[in-house]
């Protein structure tokens, strides 16, 4: 029998060092994707390639890893030694897009494999059409960049020279790329040495018994909470205003059966695979399920293989969540988080009380690249977070990046320092947030101002034309803009657009905020003047949306007045008004 104690110490080591190997990337990446936006992830699995810990990183991650390693032992199980070192990006052999690639590390004791270090990065540039490798009018995945199926990189410790030039040879910042190669790399050393710290401590056979556990463990977690759901099944559907290419609504459609102690999501329904880059690879698509039935849940759960098995995922290969091959899927971030927002919106209906409004839709993406006078090329990667929709019984947090991801707006010193731009705004944007009991978040908004020579500008944002939705009576938040000011004057962009930018053309982008929880206008009216006082919300927007009136060149409430008012908006929507 397993000692509990002795296993939650285990699940606290293997924890501790996936964050170690996480700070270890933090601490030694060279490109500000890596570094600064924190757009990677690591984790330690079993000898069978069985999840046993994450660090505290991107949850979008979290489902990616049991694909990449049932392809990786599928090609080379029988072909591992210590000193061993794989390497992939291909989605269509177990990777997710062109720009993450993951580094493989087997993990031997005696001759005897134990588990593996696992370190995913999105790279800055893996060649590609366009500087940055992603770019939202890509219609094939030749077009997205450099593609690595499952190698060896390293054999018996003897780095594969030919990748590692063949690499450098393909990408417009080799510098930066191979050193966060080498940052990878450096993070599966030490979540080797952490691991045979472990069993050196308990020995082989324990620890391979102790992990087992603790993936049954999780799982048995897992299941409780969901056999405390109710029962039931509920539909979503939600769009993206464009399919990369064109400007259309791309329908995902979520379908969530609870059933005891087991969940089911089902995204029969969804469009076809589209002809941008926006494709899910069938991984990214169980990403997102994993993290949003785990945002739900109460219950406290190790980061282990276990929170997978209570949970099956059914999505149809052809469609927008489980693109077939040549689709391309460089940009398919943006799907993954609207994926997000339908999966959501199909559980709150079965569990209201645990699930949010809409966010802003997930980051905004921004890439620049051009060459800088001396002809050297730089590609500008910035990962713009924005908010949170309200929950059942908060506020929607301001500036905190999507609950999909775990992410950092780069430091506008650094933007500056580095490349050839100036960060001319950077703030949030009053009466944004969708009104409710509950107030959403408020939109960021950011310019940048190019400062010399022509660069290519990728742009991906979204929630222009489908607001962030509001829940159980709260409104949408506002939409999304890009708008470039050129020389002969203001031109609006679409959501999703490659181009070019010129030398002193200022790009101007507002997020779209999150969507509000609640009625209105049962939002406590201090909490309405406390907004107004603090410049969130207008004092038009006060009386108009939450019928709260404030006393002249005051924020104190004008408690009759509010009362009213308030009796008298709310006429419209009882049934004595006619609805």
């Amino acid at each position: 029998m397993i000692d509990p104690i002795t296993r939650e110490i285990v699940q606290s080591g293997l924890s501790a060092a996936a964050d170690e190997m996480a700070n270890t990337v933090y601490r030694t990446a060279y490109s500000t994707i890596v570094r600064d936006c924190l757009d990677y992830s690591t984790s330690l699995c079993d000898a069978r390639g069985e999840m046993i810990a994450q660090g505290v990183t991107i949850p979008f991650h979290l489902g990616s890893v049991p694909f990449a390693m049932e392809a990786l032992l599928a090609k080379f199980d029988e072909d591992m030694h210590p000193g061993d070192l794989f390497i992939l990006n291909d989605p269509f052999d177990g990777g997710m897009h062109i720009p993450d690639i993951f580094i493989v590390k087997p993990i031997f004791w005696e001759g005897r494999r134990m588990a593996f270090a696992v370190c995913t990065a999105h790279h800055l540039d893996l060649g590609g059409r366009l500087p940055g490798s992603s770019a939202c009018d890509n219609v094939e995945i030749f077009q997205d960049g450099f593609r690595i199926p499952w190698l060896k990189l390293y054999n018996r410790g003897v780095p594969n020279d030919a990748i590692l030039t063949l690499l450098r040879a393909n990408v417009r910042v080799p510098e930066m790329t191979m050193g966060d190669l080498r940052s990878q790399i450096s993070a599966c050393h030490i979540g080797e040495r952490a691991t045979l710290n472990l069993v050196q401590r308990y020995g082989a056979d324990t620890l391979q018994a102790l992990t087992t556990d603790l993936i049954d463990y999780t799982e048995r977690l897992v299941r409780a909470e969901i056999g405390g759901w109710p029962d039931g099944t509920a539909t979503f559907v939600d769009y993206m205003d464009s399919d990369g290419v064109a400007v259309r609504p791309v329908k995902l459609q979520a379908t969530i059966t609870i059933e005891g102690d087991s969940l089911i999501a089902d995204f029969t329904g969804c469009d076809p695979q589209v002809q941008g880059a926006l494709n899910n690879t069938l991984s990214f698509t169980a990403s997102v399920v994993y993290l949003c039935v785990r945002a739900a849940m109460q219950t406290e759960v190790p980061n282990t293989a276990g929170m997978f098995k209570p949970i099956t995922v059914i999505a149809p290969e052809g469609t927008v969540v489980n693109g077939a091959m040549p689709a391309a899927s460089s940009m398919r971030g943006v799907t993954g988080f609207r994926l997000t927002d339908t999966v959501f919106g199909a559980l709150a209906q079965l569990l209201p009380e645990r699930i949010l409004a809409a966010g802003e839709g997930g980051n905004t993406l921004v890439i620049l690249g051009g060459e800088r006078p001396d002809r050297s090329p730089y590609v500008f990667y910035e990962l713009l977070s924005g908010t949170w929709g309200a929950r059942p019984d908060r506020d929607g947090n301001d500036g905190l990046c999507n609950p999909a991801n775990v992410a950092s707006n780069i430091p506008i010193e650094e933007a500056e320092s580095n490349y050839p731009i100036r960060i001319e705004r950077y703030g949030l944007l009053p009466d944004s947030g969708g009104p409710g009991e509950f107030r959403g978040g408020l939109a960021i908004q950011r310019e940048w101002t190019l400062l010399e020579g022509d660069a290519h500008l990728a742009i991906r944002s979204d929630r222009r034309d489908h607001l962030p939705y509001g829940l159980f009576g709260g409104k949408p938040a506002t939409g999304s803009l890009n708008r470039l000011q050129r020389s002969d004057g203001n031109e609006i962009l679409p959501v999703m657009i490659s181009s070019t930018m010129r030398a002193h053309e200022t790009l101007y982008h507002r997020q779209p905020g999150g969507g509000g929880f609640g009625d209105p206008l049962l939002r406590d009216a201090q909490r309405v003047a406390d907004d107004v006082r603090n410049e969130k919300v207008s004092r038009a927007a006060a009386r108009e949306e939450y019928g709260v009136v404030l006393q002249n060149d005051s924020c104190e409430v004008d408690v009759a007045a509010t009362a009213a008012l308030r009796q008298t908006l709310a006429l419209p929507r009882s049934p004595a008004g006619g609805q």
